[in-house]
């Protein structure tokens, strides 16, 4: 038994997210712009997508916004560490620009898509395995007819959904990376087919022009 629907939710806009920080694990809330996102992300998915299990990293980014789609389908959120972000090790916290300046190198192997070898970031198959591992788990819980939304962050579910969908993340980079309150949608294939998973969309959102999207409600004035 699996469910036969996974949606991989982005959580909202963070202070970090605002001044291209790298967030990796570093455990901060939502900024006002975030809050206001994860309630209009929540109302469109659940236009869309009825979840009957809710789970979340359980990084209070995550989590919030977890909660705020949850209301509305009346659910309770499960957190689940295994869905955190990718570790960048003594990267986290920093701009683009200060990581150039102090491991040009490092950033460049990192930029192509390599492995960086930089203290405490995870490598990207370390990050997919243990992604898959806790969303399939979370599927084979409900049934063919049934809908798992799991909210995660962005580098975690691109690998996830890159090793879902039978590729290595280690070496296929064909996947952009989610907007904040954007959502996948994976769809169960067929007895014996491969992969298990087969990719329906991906980036969907509540329907904001970006530049509104990243700005908040004043932008709407």
């Amino acid at each position: 038994m699996t469910a036969g629907t996974i949606v991989l939710l982005r959580h909202a806009r963070t202070a970090y997210n605002a001044g291209l920080r790298l967030q990796g694990q570093i455990d901060i809330p939502l900024d006002e712009v975030g809050r206001w996102q994860a309630e209009q992300g929540a109302t469109a998915l659940a236009a869309s997508h009825k979840g009957s299990l809710v789970v979340a990293s359980d990084l209070q980014r995550a989590r919030d916004t977890a909660v705020a789609y949850a209301r509305h389908v009346g659910l309770e959120v499960v957190a689940d560490a295994g869905l955190r972000e990718r570790s960048f090790g003594i990267w986290e916290g920093m701009t683009d620009t200060e990581i150039v300046e102090r491991w040009p190198d490092e950033h460049a192997v990192w930029r192509s898509g390599g492995e960086p070898p930089v203290e405490g970031v995870e490598p990207k198959d370390a990050v997919a395995r243990r992604m898959e591992e806790a969303v399939l788990r979370h599927a084979e819980a409900l049934s063919a007819g049934e809908t798992l939304v799991v909210v995660s962050h962005g580098s975690a579910i691109t690998q996830a959904i890159t090793r879902l969908l039978g590729l290595d993340p280690a070496t296929w980079r064909g996947l952009h990376g989610l907007h904040n309150v954007h959502w996948s949608h994976l769809r169960a294939s067929g007895p014996g087919a491969t992969p298990a998973w087969r990719l329906l969309a991906h980036n969907v959102g509540a329907g904001y022009p970006l530049d509104t999207w990243q700005s908040g409600p004043e932008a709407r004035q």
